[in-house]
């Protein structure tokens, strides 16, 4: 394994997929649910991110290039996403980009009370949103050697995996995480990915104007 590439892929994959974020969103959203349904719930989540996950991180830089955008270019772009997400934390503002917006939460109130909402709003955009894509794609593309496969993989993985146990038992959860220790956590994360967005900035902004070098 890299462990340099698996660090910083690690945290910035961790902070914007962070589960204990995106957990009392989850238990808000499943409040009128029992434990079992929120525990089937969860699977369904873990199944819909990591198709999702899976499928960005192979296609993504096929997609780019079918578009003709270069990685550099989406790295910049990424980054700037990031960095805004990350600002969003630090001020303890709500993410926009990996939220609904008005129309679309009206939408989903006007449909059917058996409205499964695994995949949306939960998979796609709230945890599965710009940023998640964007960092997937980046690092995904800087992925040239086994060992850069296999740290990618693992920390997916592990991602996946404290995604779903957060989820699991969330009820549980929920009542030892207060407010403030969320908060905490928060501002941490947002943190640390800004210091990675700034860093995917200037990357490919020198790899696009080598004059910067």
């Amino acid at each position: 394994m890299d462990f340099a590439f698996a660090t910083k892929f690690l945290g910035a994959l961790f902070a914007i997929m962070n589960p204990f974020i995106n957990l009392p969103i989850f238990l808000a959203m499943t409040a009128d649910k029992s434990v079992a349904e929120q525990r089937s719930m969860a699977r369904a989540i873990l199944l819909y991110t990591a198709v999702m996950c899976v499928i960005i991180s192979l296609a993504g830089r096929y997609i780019l290039g079918f578009f003709g955008i270069t990685i550099d270019s989406f790295r910049v772009a990424g980054g700037l996403v990031l960095l805004g997400i990350a600002l969003s934390m630090l001020n303890g503002q709500p993410i926009t980009s990996h939220e609904r917006g008005e129309q679309e939460k009206r939408a989903e109130d006007s449909a059917s009370p058996d409205n499964s909402i695994a995949f949306y709003p939960m998979t796609f955009p709230m945890i599965v949103g710009p940023g998640t894509i964007a960092t997937l794609i980046v690092y995904a593309s800087q992925a040239h050697q086994i060992e850069h496969y296999l740290s990618f993989g693992v920390v997916l993985l592990a991602v996946l995996l404290a995604l779903f146990v957060v989820l699991f038992f969330a009820a549980t959860i929920g009542k030892l995480l207060s407010s403030k220790i969320r908060v905490v956590m928060t501002r941490l994360m947002g943190m640390i990915l800004a210091a990675i967005a700034v860093e995917m900035v200037f990357d490919g902004a020198k790899a696009m104007l080598p004059g910067l070098a």
